[in-house]
């Protein structure tokens, strides 16, 4: 805007007033909101040429890797993105750090990417060749800062800043703009954007359904969730259960195992546990997500494929034998990758149990009827629940992990489509590059070279994807969100035209 200056003074003829408002905008391109008296603003008339091509204002709320790939969307869109971020780093859930913090995603120093480099990198941005198919997290960060500088994103940044609120104007059926207030050192500040991507993620709030287990009030020894878990060692000669038998409860139970007297991992209904390295040696991801296997699945029916891939999995081990067998098929539920798990269970280093029935002070009562005693630390691994408690409830409501999305990014609801959520997904496949379509969809949504259809459509098509989804799943929270990688890519691509 500041270029076009030399012509606002000719067009306005009020050097005083057009300056008042360059200084507002400047301000609020560097994410500072500059107190300047309102009624100037409001006397400045813009000829009609430059309202039309004023550059709109993105609020990015949070810089992991849905955030990071949103502001390089608004760029390259010509949007002016103004990114908020909680904590003074990027990365969101892939940067570590010794202890958890509220409102921020939180991971174990030993975590390792269940996706290949050649399937979760940006497609701009190739990851080096000397990096390993799967990157330990702190590879992953390494990416994400070569990322950020090559596109020169830091500076859009406002680190250590939190969203308290975001609301819609008065105006919104007319202007679709929002008023966002943040936080930073404890001073308050409320700006205006003509757009909003939330890119805050879904591993933030634990979900520990204490309900469940009768007795865990009593219950002498400590109990954590996953989340709070970050190495072995202060757990060395423990008897632990872990209660859950997702990735992060795989992981947990085999790390563990390594310094633990004896781990239990309790399963309600067992799980198809996946290797990380494919046939030949191949990432999973590369064997599993191509056109040729989309095909033929696409052509049997889905009780064939699952059983041809039940019968794969159980070569490696018998999932029967091992206590693993889940009481569903193969595609009914989201699997676990883990490569170690059936080492350590065929050595005695990990036990599987049934579900816990009850807690004791001590012990811990199983439905099966057995019962182990001296009990010290019981990990759930029970997964999270996602909400956003800054944006206006009828915008985003969330109801057991639900909400109504229009392909998983817009309310449909809303007069103008001027907000999107980005990377709020759970994917058979790498988050990145959808994240990415996603946000390529967004901000050409935002600019009008795109349009959504209209409102009874979007809700068709969201009734229509839940229902398929109901269908499909087992009951659970973790499958609301659920979305295959190439079939949900194409059509993200169609939706944007790329």
């Amino acid at each position: 805007r500041s270029s076009d200056l030399g012509n606002w003074l000719g067009d306005c003829g009020s050097t005083l007033l057009i300056y008042a408002n360059w200084r507002g905008s400047k301000s609020r391109r560097n994410g500072q909101s500059e107190r300047i008296d309102g009624s100037l603003r409001a006397e400045v008339a813009l000829p009609a040429a430059h309202r039309m091509t004023m550059v709109k204002r993105v609020a990015v709320i949070g810089a992991g890797a849905s955030g990071l790939a949103a502001i390089k969307c608004c760029l390259d869109e010509g949007l002016e993105p103004v990114c908020f971020e909680r904590s003074e780093d990027i990365g969101g859930l892939w940067r570590f750090k010794e202890d958890p913090e509220d409102g921020r995603a939180s991971i174990y120093k030993s975590v390792i990417i269940n996706t290949s480099k050649e399937m979760m990198c940006f497609s701009d941005f190739p990851i080096p060749d000397d990096y390993p198919n799967y990157m330990h997290n702190s590879k992953i960060m390494q990416y994400f800062r070569m990322y950020a500088k090559h596109f020169s994103l830091l500076k859009y940044i406002n680190f250590k800043t939190s969203v308290c609120k975001v609301t819609r104007r008065p105006d919104f059926a007319k202007t679709g703009q929002w008023d966002v207030v943040t936080e930073m050192e404890g001073e308050q500040k409320s700006d205006i954007f003509d757009a909003i991507l939330v890119c805050s993620g879904h591993h933030t709030f634990p979900h520990m359904p204490l309900e469940c287990f009768p007795g865990i009030e009593k219950f002498k020894g400590q109990y954590f969730h996953s989340r709070d878990y970050k190495e072995p060692q202060v757990f060395q000669g423990k008897r632990i259960i872990v209660i859950g038998i997702g990735n992060s409860g795989a992981d947990l139970a085999v790390e563990l195992s390594r310094t633990a007297s004896q781990v239990f991992l309790s399963t309600r209904r067992g799980a198809w546990v996946v290797n990380r390295v494919s046939n030949n040696g191949y990432p999973l991801d590369i064997a599993r997500f191509s056109r040729f296997t989309l095909k033929i699945k696409g052509m049997l029916p889905p009780a064939v494929v699952s059983q041809m891939v039940e019968k794969n999995l159980n070569r490696r081990f018998n999932h029967d034998n091992f206590g693993l067998k889940p009481q569903h098929r193969y595609f009914s539920q989201h699997p676990t990758i883990n490569d170690d798990l059936p080492n350590c269970i065929i050595s005695g280093k990990v036990l599987v149990k049934a579900n816990v029935k009850r807690f004791t002070e001590t012990a811990a009562v199983f439905e099966d009827g057995t019962v182990e005693e001296n009990i010290d630390v019981v990990f759930f691994a029970t997964g999270y629940s996602f909400t956003f408690p800054f944006i206006e409830e009828p915008v985003l409501k969330v109801h057991n992990n639900k909400v109504r999305l229009y392909k998983y990014v817009f309310p449909p609801h809303l007069e103008k489509p001027t907000l999107a959520v980005i990377g709020l997904i759970q994917p058979l496949g790498a988050i990145m590059p959808i994240s990415e379509l996603q946000a390529r969809w967004a901000t050409r949504i935002f600019k009008g070279l795109n349009k959504l259809p209209l409102v009874d459509e979007m809700m068709t098509d969201i009734t229509q994807k839940k229902e398929k989804m109901e269908k499909r799943y087992v009951a659970s929270p973790r499958h609301t969100i659920q979305v295959d990688f190439l079939p949900y890519m194409d059509e993200l691509a169609t939706l944007a035209g790329v």
